[in-house]
């Protein structure tokens, strides 16, 4: 790679072997994060009819607002439509999770980390009990994960860029910005 090409991150993550170790365990902290997390998320209501679990956590964006678009959207799209509402937050939780430990699109998938991070400290910053730095971590944590390509060290997205850069294919140069 040309000195052009290569941010500076890169440059301190291949001249520091410790910053490699460090965004790797990062990527695997912040994945097994999300795959606990996903397993509290329990279809079929996600808590709807109990008044618990997701749908309690996603009220608060509502009973305890911390911006009010975000609170209307909630109030009138999302609370409406739960059910769909929780499996999609299932599916896109879990698989945040699994594509961060193998290490697979993780810029892309950093991304999405962030905006579900901002997702839910816009439901539940404002609730009682809530330390809003964990929300304001997870954040800084992902973009770090952005930043650094971590899935280019020690994951699958450092296995597969050299035959992504080699084809020609939309979805190849797609996973190769990803990675």
């Amino acid at each position: 790679m040309s000195l052009s090409r290569t941010s500076p991150v890169e440059l301190t993550a291949e001249a520091n072997p410790a910053s490699r170790i460090a965004f790797f365990v990062t990527r695997i902290v912040l994945g097994l994060l999300w795959i606990q997390n996903s397993g509290w998320k329990t279809p079929p209501d996600f808590g709807r009819n109990a008044g618990s679990g997701l749908y309690k956590f996603t009220r608060f964006a509502v009973e305890h607002e911390v911006f009010a678009p975000y609170a209307f959207i909630v109030r009138e799209l999302i609370l409406p439509n739960f059910v769909v509402f929780g499996w999609l937050v299932l599916i896109v939780e879990a698989s945040l999770g699994a594509f961060l430990l193998l290490g697979l699109a993780t810029r892309l998938w950093a991304l999405v980390g962030v905006a579900q991070s901002l997702a839910i400290a816009l439901s539940v910053l404002n609730a009682p009990g809530e330390w809003s730095w964990a929300y304001y971590l997870m954040i800084a944590a992902h973009l770090a994960i952005f930043a650094a390509a971590a899935g280019r060290h020690w994951g699958l997205d450092s296995v597969l860029r050299p035959a992504w850069a080699r084809s020609d294919s939309r979805l190849a140069r797609l996973l190769l910005k990803a990675s």
